[in-house]
Formats: structure tokens, sequence, C-alpha cells
């Protein structure tokens, strides 16, 4: 009995072990952007809320603050979206494409799954610069003399983390944890000592005087909430990361760690005031000795860049899923470690986001000036993801109207007002992250109404396969030796690519699969339910393989697995085709508009290649090349 006792034990201890190394690796990941805003938060909201910091100012702020993220964060986030997975994965396109299999024809739900999607790759060209920009202002506290080389500083550490992203960031991320540990442990205990001075600010958790401050302030109170939401906008990436490390170790990481530091620190920059005064400069310096303060510039520098990192995976991640899904043209994919999926490279979507991220640093100049337009691109995000979250509790859970009403919708409340708040910011840079937003939404939108309208008219004619190759002999075109393997998107009858190589080529190989890759509506799917193969005429197979759109689709490795179950073809000697096609408007006015047609086939002819995308043995394969009028 004893020996079976230390076995649980054994057994309990790594598992307890396991979740601790996996929350400490998500702390490095997942918290890196909701961890560094401290940095410019407070400071935002003090200047926005006009007159003196009185107590009742500042612990109506703090209380906003502190109920901010218990709403936002801990209770529609952590509790409730991280209950609703695709097959692991979290995010507004899993989400989106969880609940668009439940119904065929949902066209609002893709379109806001997908425009919050977009405003994304806003946030993420904002975030490095905002973020880099607040840790490096620290040093105009401890050597005033360096202000003018903050900027062209803070552009350097941004071109850096840039140019580092093609050697993959495996190793480097192995150390995220630690730093953004201690970089919580650090910031708590600023906030801890501060504290000691004026522990009233603690009353802050009294849900009352966020009520009373917002009801005295009136409208000016209104425009605050823009600068208080600026303390969550990294709370989708909580559950955009699920599928990285689980539900369990970000929620243990959250409530034991992130949470209590981030309140800490901000009670504390509210505690600094009520017993100093006004700051000039950034309050979260102001905390620390003046002995430490470059120790805590260079930490705080390096957490940015942590966030900054975890902000450019997501979009490398995102890409990789909107791609999958149909959703964006190809784009070269690199994975740079054979430790974890997540890590890979997106060279065009990290070139576009270096050169606006630098872009956006040299224009605003400061981090004061970038936080108009910072939040409002996040915003939009969380309210679309709110309405996603009604539907799946209505559909998923199967809750009541009015339950899920209740919940879904004081979600709803909240991000609209902040939603409301941070749209009064546009014309003060809020149109920055709203015009990249609706740029990549164009791009999905255009890239996808393209891709349909030339996949319908690829089919042509419906042929039966049978009549088809009874057929091959009147038309003079001979079966030749040899195996042949055709890429195709049709799953039915004769395959448009087989027809068009033939008639072309006056002749067909003896042995012919036909290869169709379907994508699934969930991020994985296993092995044994990978491929199937049916023989539809002698000598002629269909192998229709399905993948998850978290993964990349191999053709070499389908047709190896299919080779057991009677599929005799020599895959050495295998000819491989594919098409390549180009687009013109249709002549008849019939098709898309001109102006679409000109923009899909620009992307088209800048979309890297499916043998590079499906991994097909380049040296036998052959591109056939067709013009299709859409």
């Amino acid at each position: 009995m004893a020996s079976i006792n230390a076995a649980e034990a054994t057994g309990a201890g790594t598992v307890k072990a396991g979740l601790a190394a996996t929350s400490l690796a998500a702390m490095g990941v997942v918290f890196g952007d909701i961890g560094t805003s401290p940095l410019y938060t407070l400071k935002t909201v003090i200047d926005l809320s006009g007159g003196k910091p009185t107590p009742e100012i500042v612990i109506g702020l703090l209380s906003l603050v502190f109920w901010t993220l218990t709403i936002i964060t801990t209770l529609k986030y952590v509790s409730f979206l991280m209950r609703i997975d695709n097959d692991g994965e979290g995010g507004i396109l899993a989400l989106m494409s969880l609940i668009g299999v439940q119904r065929e024809s949902r066209p609002w739900i893709v379109a806001a799954g997908l425009f919050g999607a977009a405003l994304i790759y806003g946030d993420g060209a904002i975030t490095p610069a905002i973020s880099v920009l607040s840790a490096l202002e620290g040093l105009e506290i401890a050597a005033p003399a360096v202000k003018p080389y903050i900027l062209p500083a803070t552009v350097a550490v941004l071109a850096g983390l840039f140019l580092i992203q093609p050697y993959g960031t495996a190793k480097i991320g192995r150390a995220f944890g630690p730093v953004m540990l201690l970089w919580f442990l650090v910031i708590a205990l600023l906030g801890l000592n501060a504290i000691r001075e004026y522990p009233g600010v603690l009353d802050a958790v009294n849900p009352l005087h966020a009520i009373r401050y917002l009801s005295a302030a009136g409208w000016a109170g209104f425009l605050v909430l823009g600068g208080i939401f600026l303390c969550v906008t990294g709370a989708e990436a909580l559950y955009a990361d699920m599928g990285h490390f689980g539900a369990g170790p970000i929620r243990l990481s959250w409530l034991a760690v992130v949470f209590p530091s981030l309140v800490l620190s901000y009670a504390g920059q509210g505690a600094y005031l009520l017993a100093h005064g006004p700051a000039d400069e950034n309050i979260f310096y102001r905390l620390c000795p003046p002995s430490l303060l470059l120790p805590l510039v260079i930490l705080a520098t390096v957490a940015t860049i942590i966030a900054s990192q975890s902000i450019i995976t997501g979009a490398f991640s995102m890409t990789r899923q909107a791609i999958r899904l149909g959703w964006m043209p190809r784009f070269a994919i690199v994975q740079t470690s054979q430790e974890g999926y997540g890590q890979i490279y997106v060279g065009a979507v990290n070139w576009m986001l270096m050169l606006v991220t630098i872009a956006l640093a040299l224009w605003f100049q400061k981090s004061d000036n970038m936080a108009a337009a910072y939040g409002i691109a996040v915003a939009t995000t969380m309210l679309m993801t709110t309405v996603l979250l009604f539907i799946a509790m209505r559909e998923i859970w199967g809750w009541n109207v009015l339950l899920a009403g209740l919940a879904a919708g004081l979600f709803f409340v909240v991000d609209l007002a902040f939603f409301s708040a941070n749209a009064m910011k546009f014309r003060d840079g809020g149109y920055v992250p709203i015009l990249l937003g609706v740029l990549v939404y164009a791009i999905m939108t255009i890239w996808h109404e393209g891709l349909m309208a030339m996949r319908t008219r690829l089919m042509g004619t419906v042929v039966p396969i049978d009549k088809y190759l009874g057929g091959l002999e009147a038309q003079g075109i001979k079966r030749v030796p040899g195996s042949a393997v055709f890429l195709t998107r049709s799953e039915t009858q004769t395959p448009p690519i087989v027809s068009w190589y033939a008639e072309h080529a006056r002749a067909l190989q003896e042995k012919v699969v036909a290869v169709t890759i379907l994508t699934e509506q969930k991020p994985w799917v296993d092995d044994k339910t990978r491929a199937t193969m049916v023989e539809i005429a002698p000598n002629f197979w269909r192998v229709t393989a399905r993948y998850g759109f978290m993964e990349r689709p191999d053709v070499t490795h389908v047709l190896e697995m299919v080779k057991t179950e009677g599929c005799n073809v020599d895959l050495n000697q295998a000819t491989y085709y594919v098409g390549m096609e180009s687009v013109k408007a249709r002549e008849d006015g019939k098709g898309l508009p001109r102006w679409l047609v000109a923009l899909y086939a620009a992307m088209l002819r800048n979309s890297t290649h499916v043998s590079d995308a499906f991994n097909m043995p380049r040296e036998r394969l052959i591109e056939i090349g067709r013009t299709v009028e859409i």
C-alpha cells in the first residue's frame, strides 16, 4: 500500500512540476503585452483626467483599472472564452471557424471574425513601438541629456527585433518565462513599497469608487475610458495563445502572478501620486530608487521586447491560419524550430510590420502621442469576440437566450463603452490601426472572392470518369507507360486538370492519382483519419487528404500512407502535375468587377508556389499554366 501511495505522490509531483514549467513558459509568451502596460497606462489616464490628482480622482481611476482587469481579462477571457476551444486552439479565427461549422451560411459571422482578426495586425504594429518607446523614456529620468537619443535608440531596438526573426527565437524563448517572472515580481515589489506610503489606495477594489468617478466626471470620465482600456490591450493574447500552452497554465499564471502584480503596480503608482503630488515624468519609474533606475530601464526594455516578440509570433500564427482557411494569399512559411509548431517565420508579414512599426515610432515620437492610436483596434476586436461568444454560449454550451444574454450582455456593454471611448480618439491617431485593419480585411476579402470564383470556373462541366476514360481513344489520346500525380481541387468525377493536360499533351499515363487537399474547420486532424483512397477506375485512384488549419499539407507523406491500401504507384518515378493559373476578367461582363480581378491577379502572381506549400518534389514537378476568366 505504501508503494502505491508513493507512486501516486510521484505522479502528482510530476504533474505539478509540468504545470509549473508550462505556466512559466506561458508567462513569457502570453503576458508580455498586458504585463508591460503599467509603463504607460496610468500616466495616460492621469493626463486625460485633467485636473489635480485628488484622492477621489486617483482612487476612482484605480478602481476603473482594477475592475477592467477583472471583468474583461479574468471573467471574459480566463473564465469564459478559454472554456471554448477549437480542438485546443483559441483566438478569434479559431472561434469563428468553430461557430461557422454549426451552420452552412453565416456570412456576418465570418465578416465579424475576419475584421476582428485583421485589426490585430494594426495592434501588432503599434504594440512594439509604444512599448519600447515607453521603456526607453525612463532614461530621461536617470540622465536627461540622453533625451535626443531615445527615438533613434527605439528605432534601433525595433529594427534589431525584426531582423532576428528569420533566425528563429526558440533559444531566446526559453529565457522569456524567467525574465517576465522577474519583471512581475519587480513591479509588484515596487508597487508594495509605494503603497506603504498611502495604503488608502487599496480601497479602489470597491467598485463604488469607479461609479462615483464616472458620475462626477461626466463626459470627461467617458473619454478617460479610452486610456483605462490600455491596461487590457493584451487580453486577446490570452485566448489566442491557448493552443500553445493550454488553458490551465495560462489561468495559473494569470491568477497567481500576473494579475496580482499588475494590481499592485497600478496601486503603487496611484499611492505615489497621492503621497508626492503630480509627476511630469513617467510615474512608473518614480517608484524605483534612483540607484536602481538604470537596471529597471534595462529590465523594462527587455520586457517590452518580449511583449513585441509575442505580438509578432501571434501575427505569424494568425497568418498561417488565414492562409489555410483560404482567406489570404500563400506566403512562404518557414519552420524555424522543431521544438514547437508555433516557431515559424513569415517574411512578408515580418517586413511589413517592421516598416509600419518604425514609421509609427518616427511619426508619433513619444509614447504619450501614440496612446491615442493604441487601443481602438483591440477594442473593436474584443467587441467582435463578445458577439461570437454569445453565439457559442447558445450553440455550443446550449444556454438559453436569457442566460447567454445576461452573461454576454455584461461583456458587450463594457466592450461597447470602451469601443465608443476609443472611437473618440480616431482623429488623434486612432485612424492608424483602423486603416491597417481595413487594408488587411480588404486583402482577405479580395483573395477569397477571387479564389472562389476561380475554383467555380475551373470545375467546368462535370464528366463521369468512366465516360471520360472510355472516350480517350476516340479523341486520339493515348495511354502511355508511367505514373502521374495530379493535385486537384475537384472531389468528384474527372478532375479538370487531368482532362486539360491530356487534351494538350495528347497522352495520359497508365497509372493516375488525383490528390485533393481539404482544410477542415479545426486546427488538427489525426493521421488515422488523414487520408482516404478510392480506385474510381482501373489504375485511376482518387486520394482525399484532410488537414487542420494549423497544419502544413504534405502530398508526399499522404501518398506514402495510401500505398498500403493498394495504390501501386511507384512514387519514386511518378511525375507530379499542378495547375499554375493566371486570371483575367470575363469578356461577357458576368464575372467579378475588373478592379477586383486585377487586384486578385496581382496577389496570385506574388503568392508562393503550390508545390512549396504542399511539399511536392520539385525535381519531378510540372506546372501547367492556364488562364481562367473570372
